[in-house]
C-alpha cells in the first residue's frame, strides 16, 4: 500500500516556496522548499512549475510510494485579490495534483499558524504590507494591498523609499535637517546623498538593496531623529489602523481576539515601532491580544487545509506540535 497524504501545503513567497505533505493523523509526513512564486514577472504556468519542482520533491522524500493525495491548501504571495486567488486555484486544479483546491493569499497563512481556531487578524509587514483577518464562520477581512493605489503605506521597502525622499531633500535644502542625510549614503560607504542618488539611478548599486536601509531608519529613529522617528511613528498608526479596520468588519473589536504582527519589519520586534503598536491598538482596542508570530507560515497553510478536511481537534494538536 502507498503512502495517503490527506493534504498538500503550500506557502509561497516571492523568495521561497515551502511544501509540506500532511498525513490524515496530522503528521507531516515529508517536506521541501524551492524557489519563488512571481506569476506577475514570470507568468502564471512558470510560477506553477516552481511549486511543481518543491512538490516533486516532497512526494520523492516520502517513506514509501504515493498513494493517494488529497487536498490542496496553496497560500500564495502575488495571490492579492479574491479574482486571482480563484484563476491561480483553477490552474492549480489543472494540474491534477489533489482532490481539491484552496488557494489563498499567503498572509493567510502566517494568521492561521499563529492561532489555534481561525480567529484573529495579522497584520504582515515585509517588502510590503498587508492585513487579513478571519473567524471560523468562515467571513474574513482583507485589504487588496497591492500598493499605492489601494491605499497601502509602508513595508520595508517604502520606508527606505520615504527615508530616501527625507534625506535627499534634507541635503539640498528642500527639506528639513536629518541624520538620514548622513547615515543612509554612508550605509554605502559614500559621502552624500547626492551620491547615492546617482548610483542608484545609474545602477552602480542596485535598488534591490535599498531594503538594507530600512534598519539604518530604525536605528537613527532610536538615535532620536525626529524625521525617522516620525515615519516609524506613522508606521505605528498604519499597522493599528488596519487591524483595527479588519477587527470591526469582523465583529472582534469588542472581544479578546488575537492581533499577530509578521513579517521582516515586524518580526524584528523594533521596540521603539512593535511597543508603540502595542500602545496604540490598547486606545483603538483595547482587548486584542498582540503578538508577534514564530510559527512557519507553512504551518498555517496545513492547518487551513485541515480546516477544509474537516480534521478533528486533536490532529491540529499533533500537526501543531510538530512546529513548536
Amino acid at each position: 500500500m502507498g503512502v495517503n497524504v490527506s493534504v498538500v501545503a503550500v506557502d509561497a513567497g516571492n523568495s521561497k516556496t515551502d511544501v509540506a505533505l500532511i498525513g490524515a493523523d496530522g503528521t507531516v509526513l515529508s517536506t521541501a522548499r524551492g524557489g519563488g512564486f512571481q506569476p506577475p514577472y514570470v507568468g502564471v504556468e512558470a510560477a506553477l512549475d516552481v511549486l511543481a519542482g518543491a512538490l516533486d520533491e516532497a512526494l520523492a522524500a516520502l517513506p514509501g510510494p504515493v498513494g493517494s493525495v488529497g487536498h490542496v491548501s496553496a497560500c500564495l504571495a502575488n495571490a492579492d485579490l479574491p479574482v486571482e486567488e480563484a484563476e491561480l486555484a483553477e490552474a492549480l486544479e489543472t494540474r491534477g495534483w489533489g482532490t481539491s483546491v484552496q488557494v489563498r493569499n499567503d498572509t493567510f497563512a502566517i494568521l492561521r499558524a499563529g492561532v489555534d481556531e481561525p480567529r484573529g487578524v495579522a497584520v504582515v509587514c515585509g517588502a510590503g504590507i498587508n492585513c487579513v483577518g478571519m473567524v471560523p464562520d468562515g467571513r474574513t477581512a482583507r485589504f487588496p494591498a497591492i500598493g499605492r493605489i489601494s491605499g497601502d503605506w509602508g513595508g520595508g521597502a517604502g520606508l527606505a523609499e520615504e527615508a530616501l525622499w527625507f534625506a535627499a531633500r534634507a541635503e539640498d535644502g528642500r527639506g528639513e535637517p536629518t541624520e538620514l542625510a548622513r547615515v543612509l549614503p554612508g550605509h554605502f560607504g559614500l559621502d552624500s546623498m547626492y551620491a547615492l542618488i546617482e548610483a542608484l539611478h545609474r545602477g552602480t548599486i542596485p535598488l534591490t538593496r535599498r531594503h538594507e536601509l530600512t534598519p539604518v531608519l530604525f536605528a537613527t529613529a532610536v538615535a532620536g531623529d525626529p524625521v525617522a522617528g516620525a515615519l516609524v511613528e506613522r508606521l505605528a498608526q498604519e499597522v493599528v489602523a488596519m487591524a483595527s479596520v479588519a477587527l470591526t468588519r469582523l465583529g472582534l473589536l469588542e472581544e479578546e481576539a488575537p492581533v499577530l504582527l509578521g513579517g521582516s519589519v515586524l518580526a524584528a520586534r523594533h521596540p521603539q515601532l512593535n511597543d508603540r503598536i502595542a500602545q496604540l491598538l490598547a486606545v483603538r482596542a483595547p482587548k486584542a491580544v498582540v503578538r508577534v508570530v514564530s510559527e512557519p507560515p507553512v504551518l498555517g497553510a496545513a492547518l487551513l487545509g485541515l480546516d477544509v478536511t474537516g480534521a478533528a481537534p486533536e490532529v491540529h494538536r499533533r500537526l501543531r506540535a510538530q512546529y513548536a
